[in-house]
């Protein structure tokens, strides 16, 4: 039988969410402490634990059939590849930023002036397309420190909240893209891989899909109900179940978790009462 073979970062904040949503989808992973490769003990998966940027050539190359990783790195090191899904976490963007006292306030101001990067191939498309001319020095970790002893005018990095900017004395000026983890794909998987990837990519728009709802129950009034049913979106339509107290009725829904606050608001104002809201683990459409 065979496997799929899916990379995950080796260490780090991407590296606990990609073990999360493997677990959450019913992959339980075996492994130790600097263990290169696990198995599941219940999916026919094998797991890698790779650096995040070695991760696109071992896709090309075939040596793993997917990989959790991040688009940033994905689009600096493998544009040539492909991602079938967007997995709504680790998000971060690719910004330049100055120091705090830099004239500089826009990427204009960066013209004939010197970068530091980890992302070199991302910078120099984007100033390409941007018509800048900037001098490019590529830094492998602890970019932010460039412009304080002198080696650079300013950074390109991945910015998640800011406060590593902040600590380093910088100011962002642009945001060149944002990004999240992505499910991407080798191209030379074979068709029993790619079933297997089916699955799991299937199980994981199930977890997202539930992540970003909530289940709501509430009381209604009789003579309101119409109105807080116009009000109600739902998988179809909303669940109305008769109450034993005459003239009241239970309404059941699933509402997005972005529209959550907004629409319990609407929902009380329209009579509903006893609104119950609960977390939704998985969602099968």
């Amino acid at each position: 039988m065979s496997y799929l073979r899916i990379a995950v970062q080796k260490s780090g904040r991407l590296n606990e969410d990609s073990m999360r949503i493997l677990k959450d989808i019913g992959i339980s992973i075996d492994n130790g402490k600097d263990q290169l490769k696990a198995a599941a003990r219940d999916f026919p998966v094998e797991v890698f634990y790779l650096r995040n940027g070695d991760i696109p050539q071992y896709l090309r190359d075939g040596v793993v059939d997917a990989a959790i990783i991040g688009e940033n790195v994905l689009i600096e090191k493998g544009s040539d590849l492909d991602f079938v899904e967007r997995l709504g976490f680790s998000k971060c963007r690719v910004s330049i930023a100055v120091p705090k006292d830099s004239k500089a306030n826009s990427l204009k101001d960066l013209e004939g002036k010197r970068i530091a990067t980890s992302y070199p191939e991302t910078v120099k498309q984007f100033l390409k397309k941007q018509n800048i001319d900037a001098q490019l020095h590529i830094i492998n970790g602890s970019v932010e420190i460039a412009p304080n002893i002198g080696l650079a005018d300013g950074i390109c990095d991945i910015v998640s909240s800011g406060s590593t900017l902040f600590k380093n004395g910088l100011k962002e000026i642009e945001v060149l893209l944002k990004s999240e983890a992505v499910l991407a794909v080798s191209p030379q998987i074979d068709e029993e891989r790619k079933q297997i990837l089916e699955k799991i990519q299937f199980r994981i728009q199930s977890v997202l899909k539930a992540r970003n709802s909530k289940y709501v129950l509430l009381n209604a009034p009789n003579n309101k109900l119409d109105k807080i049913l116009d009000l109600l979106p739902g998988m179809r339509s909303p669940t109305v179940l008769p109450l034993a107290e005459e003239g009241w009725s239970s309404v059941h829904t699933v509402i997005s978790k972005n529209d959550f606050w907004e629409m319990i608001d609407e929902l009380k104002a329209n009579g509903a009462e006893g609104i119950l809201v609960c977390p939704i683990e998985k969602m099968v459409l």
